[in-house]
């Protein structure tokens, strides 16, 4: 299948040891042909790629393929001939010219909210504002909009949720889980976990307030600094540490400290029951945080704990208003592709800001919890060895390790797939896989996308090939409010 002087071999030394961290990048071949695949040092040049032609441009090809770090080479088949890109790096290897590229990771940065302006400077206007062409769209036709539309389209949005308040977004009926912060750590752990919730305002009693929140990234920053001094956490250290103590330990760890050496207490972010939901959905964003507590306060009455405001809450308030008047709203219909909305996978040679890396499910539990830790996500495409997606683990499935006392374990020897068993072990009604990985298809309009990550539990959407379910990006809850709100 391959030509003679292709020798895999050879490369034998750049193969990626299994669960090393994995970066999606788009390939792409436009210069025509019946059938194009590629092959490169990244799979030892014994395997051929099939990639797919762009629907509405004949003479070009993609292809999604996750590489790990280093420098690669790589060709493209094109009807029984191997070829290079000249418009590519290339250089004159054994293989001949080949086309080369490096797979570097960036420095994450902490995703700011964009203003207005920012946005509508990335898009395809009439007026002429330069487009910003997504990851996945070279020489695919992008919709035109006009900078008025986007604008009445985001007015209108905002008009509807300054006229509505955050009381409205209280259920019939439910419960809200609070903890004190003299609580040990394990038992806070436990609550939580049986609770089947990931996170619970924090209450303390000698100073008669709700005086923060605790949430799975607090596990899992407990587990790397165990991990991290090489120790396996046992009973004992989680049974000492009370919820403050640690809340104190982590002000020191992030060198959040007055002049004096004393740890800088945190005010808590909430918001009162006749908030508006625009204000409500920016202090959000604006914080970093994935919810707010909705608190009433009467002067001489302890605060009342109403409900736990969150994105996904406001996008339903928003997705029953559109409903009714999706013509008055034509951004809505826009196919996500055309938005600079969401994290992409680069193209060659393409840098972004925002790092996109994936992990097999072979890949140890250490390996996922530094990845979402240290590049600022709140969750990981776990895909099988054609790269096609399986799963996703996220920040809250650090809950099921509460099972069985799973974290007592020596994470470096756990599996991402061991881990993601536990929480289908310990959360039967939410165990299949189809009810865990939400996905969409890059030319799902932002209504279609909207509409899924309002359903309860669906924080993100992972864009994938049709077809292959290869990934070629994810959108999360965040993305949509900034884009709405810009």
């Amino acid at each position: 299948m391959f030509a003679s002087d292709m020798n895999p071999a050879r490369d034998a030394g750049r193969v990626t040891t299994v669960g090393t961290v994995l970066f999606p990048i788009q390939f792409t071949w436009p210069h025509g042909g019946r059938s194009v695949f590629l092959s490169g040092s990244f799979n030892r040049w014994t395997e051929l790629v099939p990639m797919s032609q762009v629907e509405g441009c004949p003479n070009v090809f993609q292809a999604v393929y996750a590489v790990p770090l280093g420098c690669h080479e790589y060709k493209f088949f094109v009807d029984g001939e191997w070829r290079h890109d000249e418009r590519q790096p290339h250089k004159t290897g054994e293989y001949g010219i080949v086309n080369t590229f490096d797979a570097i990771p960036i420095p994450a940065e902490v995703p700011l909210v964009h203003p207005r302006s920012e946005i509508l400077n990335n898009m395809e206007v009439d007026n002429g504002l330069m487009h910003r062409v997504s990851a996945v769209t070279l020489n695919q036709a992008m919709p035109r909009i006009s900078e008025e539309d986007v604008t009445a389209s985001r007015h209108r949005i905002a008009v509807y949720l300054q006229g509505h308040t955050a009381y409205e977004l209280l259920p019939e009926s439910g419960k809200v889980v609070a903890l004190d912060v003299a609580l040990p750590v394990k038992q806070a752990f436990h609550i939580l976990s049986e609770q089947g919730i990931p996170l619970a305002p924090l209450w303390d009693f000698c100073k008669g307030k709700f005086v923060g929140v605790i949430t799975a990234s607090d596990f899992i920053l407990i587990l790397r600094e165990l991990v991290n001094n090489r120790s396996n956490l046992t009973e004992e250290e989680l049974e000492t540490h009370s919820i403050a103590a640690w809340k104190e330990g982590k002000a020191y760890l992030k060198g959040q400290v007055d002049g004096h050496g004393r740890p800088i207490p945190k005010e808590l972010i909430y918001a009162s029951p006749s908030e508006n939901l625009k204000d409500v959905a920016l202090k959000i964003l604006q914080s970093g945080v994935a919810i707010v507590p909705i608190i009433h306060l009467e002067d001489g009455l302890f605060p009342q704990l109403l409900h736990l405001a969150s994105l996904a809450g406001i996008l339903k308030c928003i997705c029953r208003y559109v409903k009714h008047c999706p013509a008055s709203l034509p951004i809505l219909q826009l196919p996500i592709y055309a938005i600079p909305l969401g994290t992409w996978v680069p193209r060659i040679g393409e840098s972004s800001s925002r790092p996109f890396a994936m992990l097999r499910l072979t890949a140890s539990l250490s390996s996922a919890l530094d990845m979402l830790v240290e590049a600022h996500v709140s969750s990981i495409p776990i895909v099988d060895d054609n790269d096609s997606l399986v799963d996703v683990y996220c920040r809250s499935d650090i809950m099921a390790l509460a099972k069985g006392r799973a974290y007592t374990h020596n994470l470096n020897e756990m599996t991402v797939h061991q881990a993601l068993q536990l929480g289908l072990d310990s959360n039967p009604p939410y165990g299949t896989r189809s009810q865990r990985c939400q996905m969409c298809l890059r030319t799902d309009t932002l209504l279609k996308v909207m509409e899924q990550l309002a359903n309860p539990g669906v924080r993100r959407l992972v864009i994938v090939e049709a077809g292959s379910n290869r990934v070629e990006g994810i959108i999360s809850l965040t993305d949509i409010f900034r884009f709405l709100l810009g």
